[in-house]
């Protein structure tokens, strides 16, 4: 989905518009206003990643108007029926005062049970499929951590877009998941590209005079594979955000030098921080 190295924009899908390739999405706990939203707009970002309960994000996309038309609103999905869909999707679209959205990713699909649940006759996924031949939404995706299902079901022909676990202590993705991805033309959004903020602490491992890489430096890790079309940010408040912004006036691809680094990073903080896969 990438046409240079390292791009700073590209398109989705030929009816969404241009998006920069770090996007913001907000959690159950994020403290983020209207304003704050509007001002990371202001800067250039345009792909939001609305967790589905109303806050600052969800009320920033009420108030676009016009502007509506430039930004690309992806919203993470619950249900799994079909009678659940409808009205799951009725209310986000009241609630962020839209007619449309550009993307629906159904949230944390982890097993084949969940899989088959959304393709059966009366399952969510031929709701939306019905729904995005109306142009009231234009992708259907899938988030998941479970990546070699995850991949499978990219080849299914029901997706058009995945979003998938991936940073420096994660990166299992690059052999499991981006090679399909990749082959299928089909984007990935990736999410926790700071793993939950355990990538800007150090570890019992550290070399000496070791600095832990910065937001900035994980998001850049990221966005400087090819395979990635979207690194979402989601920062707590508006300092973090600020934070966050300021990566944008250092748009650069990492050295090879700085992603070895970042990687043996990653690689012991795999060994110290937990089980995760």
């Amino acid at each position: 989905m990438t046409a240079a190295p390292y791009p700073r924009t590209l398109r989705l899908a030929p009816r969404l518009p241009e998006i920069c390739r770090l996007g913001l999405a907000t959690r159950g706990t994020s403290r983020l206003r209207p304003e704050d939203v509007e001002a990371a707009l202001e800067r250039g970002i345009n792909y939001l990643n609305w967790c589905g309960r109303p806050d600052g994000l969800s009320q920033a996309v009420a108030g676009l108007g016009k502007a509506r038309e430039s930004v690309v609103v992806a919203v993470q999905f619950r249900s799994r029926t079909a009678r659940g869909a409808a009205r799951e999707l009725e209310r986000l679209l009241e609630q962020l005062r839209t007619d449309y959205l550009d993307v629906v990713t159904f949230y944390y699909v982890e097993s084949h049970e969940q899989w088959r649940r959304l393709l059966a006759p009366d399952g969510a996924w031929g709701y939306l499929q019905r729904q995005k031949e109306q142009g009231r939404l234009r992708l259907i995706g899938l988030t998941s951590h479970q990546r070699r299902l995850a991949a499978g079901w990219a080849v299914s022909g029901a997706l058009d877009l995945l979003m998938i676990r991936y940073n420096a202590a994660h990166r299992g993705a690059e052999q499991e998941v981006f090679p399909t991805t990749s082959a299928r033309g089909m984007p990935v959004v990736s999410f926790t590209a700071l793993r939950w903020g355990a990538l800007l602490k150090r570890t019992p491992e550290d070399p000496p005079g070791f600095r832990p890489p910065s937001p900035a430096d994980c998001y850049r890790f990221c966005l400087a594979q090819p395979a990635v079309s979207v690194v979402l940010a989601a920062p707590g408040d508006r300092a973090k955000l600020e934070h966050d912004l300021s990566f944008l006036e250092e748009w650069n691809p990492p050295a090879a030098a700085e992603l070895e680094r970042l990687r043996a990073h990653g690689d012991r903080l795999r060994r110290h921080a937990g089980p995760f896969p």
